[in-house]
This record gives structure tokens, C-alpha cells and sequence, in this order.
């Protein structure tokens, strides 16, 4: 062991020996109070005696218990109200502990110990074992004066619950950080006219414009990580209104992986005003099956995957095996990851269409759960390369079932999408396909396979708000394909959240669908993110209405026609099933898929790709009928 090595161990030794000490002290000087108190402070010749015998049974008594209590493990600078539960715990079971011994036992020739001396002993060794902690804290969080002088912005929080007094705490506390609390709002009418840390709750949301227009500010935080979107969308047009700039904290799925710190506020982005109500899970509870597991990630590098590894390495997983085959991409997560702390990260740069490759990576590293995220999302794209859309769609996820099939992975996680159901068009049809191979695969297996279908993903690569944000910043026109086009939308944090609660239910072959909420129009949508940019639609920036595209549907729909609803015990969570493909047919499609892909003819590949997808299928006439009138025959590419 090098000198460097014991260092730090002498330091946390001699620590621990001073806040122990300090201890002593102040339960010595409780004990000595007590008497004064008890006598009005003449203290009788026989108890001087009592006091003088028992001081050092009382003190060694009551340190043992701190010690046993972990009393020396922390920091005073850090004592937080959970600290102090466990002080009062503490405190009382020493008190109980001297006054069962001294009741049974105490030293020749001294009186008793008065029951009214044992009595305020609780309260004052309470108050300055207790005390001492928080006049600590409260000295070293005292910012220092030279920035008690310098300006900050100023700023009022909206929301004085948790995540305010979390904020307030962390901007008084480091004033370095820019910013100068001049008060807050909050709706409970408990809170009107109270100070938070000496900071004045103000009014109320409908006081926002008096108080905007009564104090000069430079920012409104938002700091309600569970306010619906209609309550963050009055909030900023309020502050528009005013001229005064508004960021938020981001929303409970989001903060999934860390507290509320002043550096996770950003914008007000269009996924906050949607108007969806905030998805709240028991994260560590549904999770808990990932803890201690070796756990897959394809399309690690993707929109979704990235959460994907994001979350997986926040509950504990033993390892998490990272595949994509972009590099970039890969670093970058891989590098965020290791920046956070996390280990155990495999990052493999790889395809999963690569049957070899995933023969090795499972044989190497065992995953036990495996989420399949790598996919072809663009729909355009995706219709003039159907080769490439059904081998990296649906031939990647027969050979990535397969293998963890052969190789005992316990559970085995499709990423759907609702373009799935009664797909129009090749990437629909492609992930249609991919849930067929899930289900066929789930029947008689000892791998439970499952496959999640959701919406829209907010700032997902597929998604449409990277192409509206680009438009705006060239200053438009903002570009909608039909102003009836409405689509379900959900963050990539509670998508991911709500992938792996129902992962953690999959029995065999599953289908599980998220509720998405209402659908939202695709004009609104881009109206709200031309507001949120500062800017006016139709004035400033023009939205145009450029003509629906091949294939494409006005209104998405999560299930198929011929598909049953049920519920699960996740009110979230719906799990659809259906009469499964003929496995023998569904094979012989997809080998035959697979030599139309080796041949590389688009046309041969799409026609094999509907042919697979229908054979055997349950009332697929009437799916098509039934989506007929959703579809418009003139079009023209955006």
C-alpha cells in the first residue's frame, strides 16, 4: 500500500475521532444542564456526587449507541432532515439505554439518578447533538460575501413543492452560479404570502402577469416537474407576453436519472406545452428486474437506444453490451455513460443482421434481457429501399431471436412502432413483420419475447421536430402535409420508462401497447413550436400545407382490427393479442425474403415482404377497408 493510499484513510480516521469527541463534549455539558435545571442551578451535595460518578457511564453509553447508529460516516455539512429522524431515534435509545442501567445499577454510595434529570437529558442532548449539525451546515452553506455582492439575473420560480425549494436551495447556496431568487408562485393557497428559505411566495399562476409587470426580472424557471402541459403553456405566454424569458425543469421521466440540480434547466420545448399528462412509474420497482443482469442494447446510438443505456445503467445492471453499427454514435453514449460513472460498458460496433457477430456477443458476454431498438424509422426513406428496410427490420430481428432463443436470454424486447398496424406503406410493413417474428417466436419458448408498439417519439430521428426546428431557424415557410394529419406523440424518457415496465411483464409472444394520450395535430404542433421560437406563425414564419404523401395516413392507430385489448395490472401498459401467423408459413416467407434480399431486386423484395406479412393473416381485407378512408390517393412529396 503506497503513502498516497493511507493518507486519506488518517484523514477519515481523525474526522470521525473529532465529530466523536465534539460529541462528548456536548453530551457531557446535556447530562450537566440537566442537573442545573432539574435544581434551579443548586444542585444539592448528594447529587453533585451522582452527577461526578455518573457523567463517564453516560457519555461512553451514549456514544456507543451514536456509533452503532453510524453517527461518524457523514459529513455535519450534509445533514439533512432524514439525518435528523435518525438523531431523534438515537438520542432517545441512549436515553433509554442510561436509564435502564442507571435504574438497575449505579455507584457505591451515590444517590439515584432524578427521573426528572434522565427527563430533560433527552431534550437537551436532542437539541445540541442535533443543533450542532445543522449551525455547521448552515455556517459552511453561507455563501461567502464577495458573492453575497455580485448580482445575479433575477429570477422568479414558478412551483414551491419539492423541486423549488431544491432549486431555491442550490441558487442561494452557490451564488457563482449566475442566478438571484427574487420570489416565488405556487397555486396551494397554504403557501400564499409564506417564505421559502426567506424567499416570498408571491401569488398565485393567475398573479404571473401583475407580478410580471411589478418586478424587474431577467428568467422564469418553471420548476413543476409534474404540471400537465395546458398549466406550462400558460406559464409561457405569460412570460412572452411579458418579454421575460422562460426555461424549465425537464419532467419526471427525464429526471429518472438524477436530482434537480440548477443544470438541468433548459428551454420550454414544444414536448412540454403538449398538453399530456405526466406518465409517473415506480422506476426502481418495475425495474428491479434488471438489477445484477447482463443486458443488450441494439441501436445503442439511436434516439431510443441511447435512453435505453441511460436507464438500464442507472438501476444496476451487472454489464450493459452496446451495439450499433455507427461509430460515432456509439462513442458518444458510451462516453456520456462513463462520464456519470457508470461501468460494466460493452460498446460493440457491429450489425445485428450479422448472425456470426451475434453468435459471438452472446457466447462472450450472456446477455440475460436484450432490447431491440436498431431499426430503419424513415418512412420515405425506407419506401425506395425496401432491401435495406426489410434486412435491417425484419431479417435482423428473426437472426436476433434466434440467437438469444439458442442462447438462453431470459427476455428478449421488441421496439414496435404504430406504423405497424395495418401498415400502408414498407417501413410499416417491415415492423409489422418484426412483431409477427416476436409472436411466433414467444409461443413455446423459455424466453419470454414481448414487443412494444408506441407513437411518435419526441426528438426521435424519425420524429418531425427536427425537421420543424431546422425550418424555423432558416426562418420557414414550416411545412405540414395536411392540416387534419394528427399523430400520438410521447418523450423519449417515458417511452423508454414504459419499455421497460412491460418488458418486465412479458410472458410469451406479447404485444404491449402504451397509451399515447390523445393524438395531436400535426399543425398545432407546428404552430406551437413557431410560438416557442419566439416567433408568430403565419406572420413572422409561414406554415405550408404541401400534400399528403404515398401510403401515408392522416390518423395513426395503435391496434389492429383484429387484434383484443386487454388491460395489465400497469394502467399504462395494454397488451393486444391476436391469432399468430402459421410458423411453417411465416418460415417460409422469411426465407424466401432472404433470398430476394441476397439478390438485391426492390421490387421482388416489397412484393415478398406484403406476400409474407398476409399469409395466414386474420380479417386483413378488412383492416385495409377499414383504413381506406384515412388514406388520400393525390399527393405530392413535401
Amino acid at each position: 500500500m503506497t503513502r498516497a493510499s493511507i493518507i486519506p484513510t488518517w484523514r477519515s480516521v481523525a474526522h470521525r475521532l473529532g465529530q466523536a469527541g465534539v460529541d462528548a463534549v456536548l453530551v457531557a455539558l446535556s447530562y450537566w444542564l440537566a442537573y442545573q435545571a432539574r435544581f434551579d442551578g443548586a444542585v444539592p451535595g448528594r447529587f453533585e456526587k451522582t452527577l461526578t460518578a455518573t457523567i463517564l457511564i453516560v457519555v461512553g453509553l451514549k456514544l456507543a449507541v451514536f456509533v452503532a447508529a453510524r453517527f461518524y460516516t457523514k459529513w455535519w455539512r450534509f445533514t439533512s432532515v432524514r439525518d435528523l429522524q435518525v438523531i431523534v431515534l438515537a438520542v432517545v435509545a441512549s436515553s433509554l439505554v442510561v436509564t435502564a442501567l442507571l435504574s438497575q445499577w449505579r455507584p457505591d454510595h451515590v444517590a439515584a439518578v432524578p427521573r426528572g434529570v434522565l427527563l430533560i437529558d433527552v431534550f437537551l442532548t436532542l437539541t445540541l447533538v442535533g443543533g450542532a449539525r445543522f449551525v455547521v451546515r448552515s455556517v459552511i452553506e453561507r455563501p461567502p460575501r464577495s458573492q453575497l455582492m455580485r448580482p445575479g439575473r433575477e429570477v422568479l420560480i414558478c412551483g414551491a413543492g419539492d423541486a423549488g425549494n431544491a432549486l431555491l436551495r442550490e441558487m442561494k447556496r452557490n451564488r457563482s452560479l449566475g442566478y438571484s431568487p427574487v420570489g416565488l408562485i405556487d397555486d396551494d393557497p397554504r403557501k400564499r404570502r409564506l417564505r421559502v428559505q426567506g424567499t416570498r411566495v408571491r401569488g398565485s399562476r393567475a398573479d404571473l402577469p401583475r407580478i410580471l409587470r411589478e418586478l424587474t426580472l431577467d428568467e422564469v424557471v418553471i420548476a413543476m416537474p409534474s404540471a400537465r402541459g395546458p398549466v406550462r403553456q400558460e406559464i409561457v405566454e405569460a412570460c412572452r407576453a411579458a418579454g421575460v424569458p422562460c426555461t424549465t425543469l425537464p419532467g419526471l421521466p427525464e429526471l429518472i436519472s438524477g436530482g434537480v440540480t440548477v443544470g438541468k434547466i433548459r428551454e420550454v420545448r414544444v414536448e412540454d406545452v403538449l398538453g399530456r399528462a405526466p406518465i409517473e412509474i415506480d422506476f426502481a420497482r418495475v425495474s428491479r428486474y434488471l438489477n445484477g443482469r447482463a443486458v443488450l442494447v441494439t441501436g445503442a446510438g439511436g434516439s431510443i437506444g441511447r435512453e435505453l443505456c441511460r436507464q438500464v445503467a442507472a438501476v444496476g445492471a451487472r454489464s450493459l453490451i452496446m451495439l450499433d453499427h455507427g461509430e460515432n454514435n456509439l462513442f458518444e453514449i458510451d462516453l456520456e455513460l462513463r462520464e456519470r460513472g457508470h461501468g460494466n460498458l460493452l460498446p460493440i460496433i457491429g450489425d445485428c443482421r450479422d448472425t456470426a457477430l451475434m453468435e459471438t456477443v452472446f457466447a462472450a458476454h450472456r446477455p440475460d434481457i436484450v432490447f431491440h431498438a436498431a431499426a430503419y424509422k424513415h418512412v420515405p426513406m425506407m419506401e425506395q429501399n425496401p432491401v435495406q428496410a426489410v434486412a435491417n427490420n425484419a431479417l435482423a430481428t428473426s437472426v436476433l431471436a434466434g440467437v438469444a432463443e439458442r442462447n438462453g436470454a431470459s427476455r428478449v424486447c421488441l421496439i414496435s412502432t404504430d406504423k405497424a398496424v395495418e401498415p400502408k406503406t414498407v417501413m410499416g410493413a417491415t415492423k409489422a413483420l418484426a412483431e409477427r417474428i416476436i409472436e411466433a417466436h414467444g409461443r413455446d419458448s423459455d424466453t419470454r419475447f414481448a414487443a412494444v408498439r408506441f407513437g411518435n417519439v419526441l426528438g426521435s430521428s424519425g420524429s418531425v421536430l427536427p425537421i420543424f426546428r431546422r425550418q424555423i431557424a432558416e426562418g420557414g415557410p414550416v411545412t405540414v402535409t395536411h392540416p387534419d394529419m394528427t399523430r400520438f406523440f410521447m418523450t423519449i424518457p417515458e417511452a423508454v420508462q414504459l419499455v421497460i415496465e412491460a418488458t418486465g411483464i412479458a410472458e410469451g409472444g406479447d404485444i404491449f401497447v402504451l397509451d399515447m394520450g390523445e393524438p395531436v395535430r400535426i399543425l398545432d404542433l407546428a404552430r406551437k413550436m413557431i410560438e416557442l421560437s419566439g416567433k408568430i406563425p403565419g406572420d413572422e414564419i409561414a406554415v405550408e400545407i404541401v400534400g399528403i404523401r404515398p401510403g401515408e395516413k392522416l390518423h395513426e392507430e395503435l391496434f389492429n382490427v383484429d387484434e383484443e385489448v386487454r388491460a395489465t395490472r400497469y394502467g399504462r401498459v395494454m397488451r393486444a393479442t391476436r391469432q399468430p401467423l402459421d410458423p411453417d408459413e411465416l418460415q417460409r416467407g422469411l426465407d424466401e425474403l432472404s433470398r430476394r434480399v441476397a439478390v438485391g431486386r426492390p421490387e421482388a423484395v416489397a412484393q415478398a415482404l406484403w406476400s409474407t406479412l398476409r399469409s395466414g393473416r386474420v380479417a386483413g381485407s378488412e383492416g385495409e377497408a377499414h383504413h381506406e378512408s384515412d388514406r388520400i390517393e393525390e399527393t405530392r412529396p413535401s
